[in-house]
């Protein structure tokens, strides 16, 4: 079982789509189907089926993933290992973070590493919290950041480097005019939230369920932070945002922050990496950096509370 064909075999699991995983390995699509005969021939079963909705794994197939992934996992570590020891590792790294975080911690951070580091090259991506879980998981990321979310892959380290406060942003006109009286009362307002499966969303929906109560009725879903933001600026509904993602609009008065009466007021920013036996020096270098930037925090302790009613 070759490394490239095992690669291939994870690529069509993942995305259970042949042409997808054959842009993902950079093969062409004959080529990625011949790698999948091949290891379907030498193990001597078929471990892909073909349905509506796509490639589905066989028992076979589900079986020999957890194998795959093991196996390439132990090949870059030994990779890594001998290319420490020679002194012939590249010195650059992949790093991969949410938009918000990109644009408004990482410029700052990341140029501070380049100071300390500038033999190494950095390379960002943008992507959503799932696809950059995945991409560390791996290898094809060094490391990422985003908001710390459970459970997460055993392979992948966790180290909360920030926590970001949230807030809830409304049309200019109801700064003076919107009063808490407890989330039950927020329930009845429009909200815009980004797309189920977002981490952004995810944090909307988990402070109402620390508060006993069902998310409200989300009158837009809109996968731009930017474009929600805009959306309430234009007397679209409310939002409940990082911060950082929506400073720019505060203080030029084009959105209102309104009170928030619920109990998950802010998120951890995690920085996250796989385990390795022999880390590569550029992240052992990053992660170290990392420790500089802001404080060692626990996560938000997700213990139910309810909010302490406001005053009258």
């Amino acid at each position: 079982m070759h490394p490239r064909i095992l690669r291939t075999f994870l690529a069509a699991a993942r995305t259970q789509n042949i042409t997808r995983a054959a842009e993902e390995v950079h093969l062409a699509q004959s080529s990625a189907s011949d790698q999948i005969q091949s290891l379907e021939t030498e193990l001597g079963t078929a471990l892909f089926v073909r349905t509506r909705q796509g490639l589905r794994l066989t028992e076979a197939g589900e079986t020999l993933k957890p194998y795959a992934e093991a196996l390439l996992s132990l090949a870059d570590e030994a990779r890594a290992a001998v290319e420490t020891a020679t002194g012939s590792q590249a010195q650059a790294l992949t790093i991969g973070a949410l938009e918000t975080i990109g644009a408004a911690r990482l410029p700052r951070w990341l140029a501070d590493f380049q100071r300390r580091q500038p033999g190494i090259d950095v390379h960002l991506k943008i992507a959503g919290t799932g696809e950059l879980l995945q991409a560390v998981a791996r290898g094809a990321l060094d490391a990422a950041f985003c908001f710390d979310r459970e459970p997460l892959d055993g392979r992948l380290g966790r180290r909360i480097v920030a926590t970001e406060p949230l807030v809830l942003i409304g049309p200019p006109d109801t700064a003076n005019t919107s009063k808490a009286s407890g989330l039950e009362a927020l329930g009845a307002s429009r909200f815009i939230a980004t797309e189920r499966g977002c981490i952004y969303r995810h944090l909307f929906d988990r402070a109402f369920a620390e508060a006993g109560l069902a998310p409200p009725a989300i009158a837009s879903e809109v996968g731009s932070i930017a474009a929600i933001g805009r959306l309430v600026a234009g007397g679209g509904g409310k939002a409940l945002l990082p911060r950082m993602a929506v400073t720019g609009l505060l203080a030029t008065g084009e959105v209102s922050e309104l009170p928030w009466p619920g109990y998950l007021d802010k998120a951890p920013l995690a920085l996250i990496w796989r385990r390795r036996r022999v880390q590569p020096p550029a992240l052992k270098l990053f992660l170290a950096a990392a420790e500089q930037w802001g404080p060692i925090v626990r996560p938000v302790d997700a213990r139910p509370r309810h909010a302490a009613p406001s005053p009258s």
